[in-house]
């Protein structure tokens, strides 16, 4: 029986989205807002979800706590008031939207979760916009 277990964080960051080889035109007509360039902010929301077989000698699909501490050093400590176009390496070259933004936090996340649970990801940019990325 696979039962998934879910933990909620938030962190926050400041973003721009633009591609580099773009005029400042073509970028706020694709992008609007999100192009300007002094960069603007989001109070991100998370879900982990991770999924398994409970542990029948724990009764955990995963201890809770440790899902706590990996999403706060992997995730948190690493994106929390940060520039994610200036701070964050992943974003030199790659546009830190809200879908790869899932996919870095799934990667960093996936690394140190047990072999043969299922791990999917929620993000929150706003209450009216999220993506999931499952790892596929």
């Amino acid at each position: 029986m696979e039962v998934t277990i879910h933990r909620k964080a938030h962190f926050n960051a400041a973003h721009r989205l633009f591609q580099k080889k773009w005029s400042d035109e073509e970028n706020l007509e694709v992008f609007g807002k999100c192009a300007y360039p002094n960069y603007h902010g989001h109070n991100y929301d998370l879900v982990v979800s991770v999924t398994g077989q409970i542990n029948p000698e724990t009764g955990f699909v995963m201890n809770l706590d440790d899902l706590k501490k990996i999403i706060q050093d992997e995730v948190v400590d690493y994106l929390d008031h940060k520039n994610l176009n200036v701070d964050i390496p992943e974003f030199k070259d790659k546009i830190p939207t809200a879908e790869n933004i899932v996919v870095l936090i799934w990667n960093k996340i996936r690394n140190r979760i047990k072999e043969g649970k299922k791990l999917e990801i929620t993000l929150y940019e706003t209450a009216r916009n999220f993506v999931t990325y499952k790892g596929n």
